[in-house]
This record gives structure tokens, sequence and C-alpha cells, in this order.
């Protein structure tokens, strides 16, 4: 083959995968509608199954399921009938995907479902199939045009988006949000972004705290100890009125020769730049960044005035949030 047909061979694959998912689009109906609801009232788990390339997209199936809170795991049928049958429970939901819907693996599964009434979800293309008609629900996938006439392409690429638009009606159905994305990603760079700033905020003895009355020689000796550059400053309702850093400090130690002589209150700049706790913490880095601060003060939007926990830039950089 010549180079220059290899990007129009390219464009065909490419081409008859699109008129597969459009053919999917159109086949959408009740019964996608009843995997939906059934999967969501699941109080147990979902098992995903298939051979083969179909076998490979049950893994990925699962995987994603998984991943936005549904509780699911991707059986093997060879080894289903050597045992694995017995992690299927009555509680479960099975799901099979198979193209022809008659391959030999997954006959003992479809008889075990059926034995012991456990819902047999279908992903097949093939009314007259085994799959087809044991199935409970039955998820028609279109025939379709393989790519090349005769490797698993086209029909691989509507199970997966139909594995796809079962996951995300699951998560949107449940109401599974950002939050509970986070959870369940905890070490990855989108669950990073997903952080709030009451993940990472410093609270407790942790925050610089002191009184607006307190003298400046006193809180010099606390901003040394805390080592976070900065003092929060409240008034005797424990409501944050200031703020002093310590390059506010250079400043104004500059002009003035009595600086240790001062009370907090005199020097300090009012009503910090603070956010809400529930805020994600790229949003506070924006708001750090805006106003050229390397810090932000922290409250419950039931009290505006009171701090709860403080953010340093420190705290943000160290949880790979940019």
């Amino acid at each position: 083959m010549k180079s220059e047909k290899f990007i129009l061979e390219a464009k065909n694959v490419i081409e008859l995968e699109i008129e597969a998912l459009k053919k999917l689009k159109k086949s959408i109906n009740k019964s996608f509608k009843d995997a939906v609801i059934k999967i969501s009232k699941c109080q147990s788990k979902i098992i995903f199954c298939g051979v083969g390339k179909s076998g490979l997209i049950a893994s990925k199936i699962a995987a994603t399921f998984a991943s936005v809170g549904t509780p699911s795991f991707n059986l093997a049928a060879s080894e289903a009938s050597h045992g694995d049958l017995g992690m299927i429970s009555k509680k479960d939901i099975l799901v099979l995907i198979s193209y022809s819907g008659e391959t030999n693996e997954l006959k003992n599964i479809i008889q075990y479902a059926n034995r012991n009434k456990i819902l047999l979800i279908g992903m097949v293309s093939k009314k007259e199939s085994i799959l087809y008609k044991a199935s409970d629900i039955k998820l028609l996938i279109p025939q379709v045009k393989e790519a090349g006439g005769i490797v698993p392409t086209s029909s691989t690429t509507t199970q997966l988006a139909l594995g796809d638009a079962l996951a995300i009606s699951v998560m949107k159905f449940k109401k599974f949000g950002k939050q509970d994305f986070k959870k369940l990603h905890p070490a990855g760079s989108l669950g990073a972004q997903l952080r709030t700033v009451e993940d990472i905020m410093l609270t407790g003895n942790k925050i610089p705290f002191v009184q607006e009355y307190l003298g400046m020689k006193t809180a010099l000796k606390i901003l040394t100890n805390k080592k976070l550059g900065f003092l929060l400053i409240q008034n005797k309702k424990k409501e944050t009125k200031g703020i002093i850093t310590d390059g506010q400090i250079r400043r104004f130690s500059e002009k003035k020769e009595n600086l240790h002589k001062m009370k907090v209150g005199q020097i300090m700049t009012k009503n910090p730049i603070s956010i809400e706790k529930d805020s994600l913490a790229v949003k506070a880095l924006a708001l750090m960044n805006e106003n050229k601060i390397t810090s932000l003060c922290v409250f419950n939007k039931k009290n505006k005035k009171k701090t709860i926990g403080i953010l340093h830039i420190h705290n943000i950089l160290q949880s790979n949030i940019s």
C-alpha cells in the first residue's frame, strides 16, 4: 500500500465507526432506561463479562462504573466455569457483552444466572442468540460493518459507547457529583483539582491568632514561632479584624523606630482577604495570584467574620494543585 493510502484507510475506519455510533444512537430505547434504573438501585455489585475483545470492553466499562461510585468488576469468562461463578451473588446484576450472543464461554454463565434468578442484562447484536433470549433486559446493539471486514472494530466501539452511556446515566441518576468523584480519586490529577479549601487548610493551634491589643514585642515572638509569615488579629468576640505579615512589619519598621511599643491593631491590615471553606482549592490559588498574596483566611458561610482555618500557598503547592 502506498503511503498516501494510509491516511485514506484511516479515515475510512473512522467513518465506519462513526456510522456505527449513529446507528447505536438511534437504537437507544426503553430497555436502556430499564437497565439504568435497575443498576442504580442495585444494592450489591455490577458484574461485567465478555469474551475476547468484548471481554476487554467489559473490563473498561467495569472500571468506569467503579470510578463513578457503582461497585463493579470484570469477570473473566474463561475462569467462570472453573470456580469463579462463585463470585456472583443473587443480589448482583450480571452484564454479558457479546456481538453474536452465542459464544461458548458465556453459555454456562447464562445458565447459572437464569438458574439462580440473577438479573441478566445482555449487550448483544443478534436477536436469535442465546444471550438475547435469556436476558432479562435486552440491550440490542445494531449490527455494523467492521473495519477491515474481519477484526472487531466498529462493534467494540459501539459496545464501549453503550457502556459509557450506561455509566454516565447511572451516575446522573444517583446524583454522583464532583465531591463524590474526588473521594474515589484522591491520588489523581483530577482529584487534586477537585480538592476544596477545607481539605488542605490549617486549623486549630496552627492558626496564628493574636488579640488586637497585644503588644508587637510579644506578637513578633509568636510570628517567629508559628513560622507562617503572618498573624491574624481577633477581637474579644473572636472575629477576625485584620492581618499582619512579616513583609508588612519590615516595611513599617523602616519608617518607625518604636515598633515594639505599638499594638498589633495599630499596624494591621483590616479585613483580610478570605475564602469560603467549600470553595475549590484552585479557586483559592487564583485568588492569591490575583491579589499577589500567599495566604487566605477561611470562613464558614454561616459566619464570615470568624476564621476557622488558614490556607497558605505552600499547602496548595504540596497538594499538586495548579
